[in-house]
Parts: structure tokens; sequence; C-alpha cells
């Protein structure tokens, strides 16, 4: 691995190259922070991909591209004279100092060389902010989140409109978790779950498109809130799903192939009896 200084001297040729390719390259000349919002939504996903299939070398060229796009809209907040990447390092540290009292006294925000806990009298006066568990860091974090001058002024304005809607369910629910908005018997989700898919057959059975839609949506929810409980993150799950779908569906169609006959000449029984072989050898 390398060295710290090796690592900031990597980091210095990163900017390096970002200036010059600004001042020189035609196409990152004329990029703003409009143009290159849907690449950044692209590599965020290839990122995620990688991770999901713990593919390190693609994890580690993913994160380039991440970096890549943290950068350029650092550089171009500095064209505007807004901020530049130092502000960026600098404002993402003092947040992190707030947030983390069980670590860092508060005197250390701004701090150029901050210094953890314990360190003279300071340590004795803010036992008090030790978290042990990682439950208590994550319910102090919220409400010093609420406290913060440019912070959130609600528990749910920090979930951000675009998110994928299972995600931002997820995140909701977990949000209130931390202010006690929960369950208190994680057992008790389902007789939620029940009575939420119990209210969507009835509309399904009734063909009201509308209600139809508001109760399956009210199910998916109760799902994803179980999921929670139970320490499972229903979008990985769900992708890994996806994956085993998508990889028993090739089987198929990759015999039929073989075969010489087309999918749509096979017959639900013949896929079926594939999809087991493929079940079978995994």
């Amino acid at each position: 691995m390398h060295t710290r200084e090796e690592k900031l001297k990597a980091f210095g040729r990163m900017l390096d190259v970002l200036d010059t390719l600004r001042e020189k390259c035609p196409w990152d000349r004329k990029q703003t922070n409009e143009s290159l919002r849907p690449n950044t939504i692209e590599e965020t996903y290839e990122l995620c991909d990688a991770l999901m299939k713990d593919d390190e070398p693609n994890i580690c060229k993913e994160l380039g591209d991440v970096l890549l796009h943290v950068g350029f809209y650092a550089r171009i907040g500095e064209e505007k004279g807004k901020f530049d990447i130092a502000d960026v390092c600098d404002k993402l540290v003092d947040k992190l100092i707030y947030r983390h009292p069980h670590v860092y006294h508060p005197s250390q925000v701004g701090a150029p060389d901050p210094k953890p806990l314990p360190y003279g009298e300071q340590a004795d006066e803010h036992l008090e902010d030790t978290a042990k568990t990682s439950q208590q860091v994550t319910e102090k974090w919220e409400q010093l989140k609420l406290k913060e001058k440019d912070g959130n002024k609600s528990v749910l304005a920090g979930v951000p409109d675009a998110l994928p809607s299972l995600i931002k369910a997820y995140r909701v629910q977990d949000k209130v978790r931390n202010v006690g908005f929960d369950w208190e018997d994680k057992g008790d989700v389902w007789a939620k779950v029940r009575e939420e898919l119990d209210e969507l057959e009835a509309e399904l059975r009734r063909e009201d498109k509308e209600r139809s839609t508001e109760e399956f949506g009210d199910f998916l929810f109760s799902l994803i809130n179980a999921a929670r409980l139970y320490k499972i993150n229903p979008d990985t799950a769900l992708e890994k799903t996806n994956a085993k779908f998508i990889r028993r569906f090739n089987y198929i169609e990759q015999h039929s192939i073989k075969i010489g006959k087309p999918l749509k000449d096979m017959t639900l029984g013949e896929m079926d009896a594939l999809w087991n072989e493929a079940k079978n050898n995994e």
C-alpha cells in the first residue's frame, strides 16, 4: 500500500490533469453541472454494480470515475468563485467532527490538525457524548443534523427526492427510527404486512386501478419495513434476485440456441425444466 505522501501526491496529480483537461480539451471545457449530472448518475450505478459483484479491480476503477466527477464539480465551483476542492474537503471534515462528539470535542471543528478524544481537560467534560454502539452513533447523528446551522430542518428533509423509490422508503423508515418512531417488537410488523396484503387483494378483486396502485405501494412499504427490522437491505436483496433470475433465464436461452429451437417455440414446461436445471447447477 502507498504512504500518506504518495496518496497526497496522487490526489494532486489528479487535480493537475483535471485542470489541464478543463483548459485544453474541447469536451472537458464545455461541461457544466447540468451536462455532467447524467454521467455522474451512470458512474455511480457502475460503481454500485462493481460493489455488488465484489469486483475489486472494477471497484477501484469506478471509484476513480466517481472521484473525477467530484473534482470536476469542484473545479466548476472554483471557476464561478463559489468554492474549490479545499472547501469541499474542509466542509466534509468539519461535518464529520461535529457529528462524532464521541470521538472529537466540538472545539476541533475547523482545527487544521483535529485531535480525537481523550486529550486534556476536555476528555472528562465530554464523557456524556460517548456512543458505544453503532445504533447510538446513528441516533446521535440524526439529532445533531437537526441542530446544525445549515443542516436538515426536519427529520426527513435529508432524504433526496431523486432517490429510487425502494431505497427512499428504506431511508425514510430508518430516519424516523432514529427518533423513536418504530415498532417496539419487530415481530409485530408481520401483522401490518398481512393487513396491507389483504387490502391490496381486496382492491385487485374490485379491479380499481387507482386504489390497487395505492394499496400495492402500502404493501411494498410494509414489506421494506419488515426487511429493515430484520436487518436485510431490500435493495441488495432484490438485486441479488434480479441477478439470479437473469442467470437462470440466460441458461434457458443458451440452451434454446444450442438445440436450434427459438424460445417462442418452446413450451412453458420445457422452459420450467431448464429453469430447474439451472437452479440445480448453482
